[in-house]
């Protein structure tokens, strides 16, 4: 397990292990502030109906997290919680991770996002020795699919019908990033 309680992005924003008693009731008020727009793409959002379910939430992703089978993140700006940011799961084998994230409302459109990603690229690729990293967003989820763009993921095609929400199913476009393309990014920043 890697030991990693916080990994500093940049000078105001930070990916830090989820606290579930103290972060919890802030992560819940992020979401049921934005609950309309969020359930279309995020099918998770109705299951939490209360603090309680948000704690217990991070709770779970804690213990995962100390089994190595995933790694959840509270995604901090400027002192604030925003969002999360997640590998919601390893393919050990194969040495390849799947990201999921989500900000609330009045945090979008800043860049923040694109930021949290390159930010979970460079622990994936550096302390979990990762060789590929995906981002999986429906086809009309316009803002994900931009922050896989802006964070250098490249387009690998469409998986048809692939994502069940709450309107029934949608097509997901497939991003990834290769271990040698984040070396060549990376270095760039």
């Amino acid at each position: 397990m890697i030991d990693m309680m916080s990994y500093r992005v940049e000078s105001d924003l930070f990916l830090a292990v989820p606290r579930p008693k103290k972060d919890a009731a802030e992560l819940f008020r992020l979401i049921e502030n934005d609950r309309g727009s969020m359930r279309k793409f995020l099918p998770w959002v109705d299951s939490l109906k209360k603090i309680g379910d948000e704690e217990n939430f991070l709770a779970q992703v804690n213990i995962n997290y100390a089994k190595e089978d995933s790694l959840n993140l509270v995604i901090w700006y400027r002192q604030k919680i925003v969002g999360m940011i997640s590998f919601n799961s390893f393919d050990k084998l194969n040495n390849v991770a799947d990201i999921g994230y989500w900000l609330g409302q009045k945090y979008r459109g800043h860049g923040i996002m694109t930021k949290a990603v390159k930010g979970i690229c460079a622990i994936g690729f550096n302390d979990y020795d990762l060789h590929r990293i995906i981002i999986r967003a429906a086809t009309d989820n316009e803002a994900s699919n931009a922050v896989a763009n802006r964070a250098g993921f490249i387009h690998e095609g469409i998986l048809r019908k692939n994502e069940k929400l709450h309107d029934g199913y949608h097509d997901e476009n497939i991003f990834s990033l290769l271990r040698d393309e984040w070396n060549v990014i990376s270095d760039k920043d």
